[in-house]
């Protein structure tokens, strides 16, 4: 302000001596004026361009900074093209052996609160009279068995009776249980062995079981397990068709499913476990069409989903006392849910055809 107050009052001065020379200077100093408010303006237009040319280019470079570069869309582009994710069933890591055991001894369990009352489906009143009839029981069903034993126990209720049978009469009895020739050679052979080697009793050692004509493992088993309280597992078609089922095992030969499963469930366990899987495959799981929709551990089975998931569709493939149809035996025990099986000739409501081992 100083400045400008000194440059206003000089050419008063000078127009009180001569008033051309005012004129004159008053002219000047209005033009000079004039150009210094041109010159200040030009320099302030300078810099109002500068301000907004720099502020033009740090907008310029903020919205640089929030545009996505080229890389990123290709990115996108990219990422839209992966394959989908893998689904969680073939992705998922293999079951440990530690999990695989925890579920088998679970499968145990829940399977001993459904079939409670889960026994050998063979008639019998002693040891002798289970070998036989399990012997019998190859390639047919344990109630034909138990419709047939009736009468041939009744002809020949020892041993010793049995081995003086005459081989045409035993084969007629035994006829309904097919393969009726082979069959009565066994039961004459192992009778004679009892007999001559054993005293008349039926031996109580694996060992002394599998000498006998006709008796393997798995007969072995049945009885030991059944008649003396020794732990077996009995490896029939149901129990190797279920373990594998379960994915407990892959062998398929007899032996060596015993030794695997025998190597997951508690030895206290195996005659038990071997009549609740038995049971369960005869009933629920079955070979050819499982009734999946209305099993009982479906949440334990990795195979869940081969059969029937509908429950109404379910419900009409089960079996025995699980579908209200009679049982296998004849005389069942106390425990038993269901109905006795009739004898032989009477009408079973579900056949020989109709349970297949």
């Amino acid at each position: 302000m100083g400045d400008s107050a000194v440059g206003e009052q000089e050419p008063v001065k000078r127009a009180s001596r001569t008033n051309g020379a005012g004129a004159a200077s008053a002219g000047g100093a209005q033009g000079g004026a004039a150009k210094k408010a041109a010159a200040g303006k030009a320099p302030a237009k300078r810099a109002a361009k500068a301000t907004a040319k720099s502020a033009a280019g740090t907008a310029a470079k903020a919205a640089a900074a929030k545009k996505p570069s080229a890389k990123k869309p290709s990115a996108k582009k990219s990422s839209a093209k992966a394959p989908t994710k893998v689904p969680a069933k073939t992705s998922a890591k293999p079951e440990s052996h530690l999990a695989m055991v925890r579920r088998a001894r679970r499968i145990n369990r829940e399977l001993g609160e459904v079939y409670y009352y889960a026994h050998p489906e063979l008639d019998f009143e002693n040891p002798y009279q289970l070998l036989v009839a399990t012997v019998l029981s190859a390639q047919t069903t344990d109630l034909r068995v138990n419709q047939t034993t009736p009468a041939l126990f009744a002809a020949y209720p020892t041993p010793e009776d049995m081995a003086a049978a005459d081989p045409e009469k035993l084969e007629e009895i035994l006829r309904p249980t097919g393969f009726f020739r082979a069959k009565a050679k066994s039961v004459l052979g192992l009778s004679a062995a009892i007999s001559e080697r054993f005293g008349g009793e039926v031996p109580d050692t694996i060992e002394d079981l599998v000498s006998l004509p006709g008796v393997g493992r798995k007969t072995a088993f049945v009885v030991l397990g059944n008649a003396f309280g020794v732990p077996g597992l009995t490896v029939d078609t149901h129990f190797g068709r279920l373990v594998r089922r379960w994915k407990l095992t892959e062998q398929t030969d007899a032996d060596k499913v015993e030794a695997e499963i025998a190597e997951i469930i508690p030895k206290s366990e195996w005659t038990m476990f071997s009549h609740r899987t038995i049971f369960h495959g005869r009933r629920i799981c079955h070979s050819r069409k499982p009734a999946c929709g209305v099993c009982p551990i479906s949440h334990l089975c990795p195979s869940y989903g081969e059969g029937e998931l509908d429950p109404e569709k379910a419900r009409k493939l089960l079996k025995y006392e699980m579908g209200g149809l009679p049982g296998q035996r004849l005389k069942p025990p106390p425990d038993y849910p269901g109905r006795p099986a009739p004898p032989l000739g009477g009408n079973a409501g579900q056949g020989a055809a109709g349970a297949a081992r």
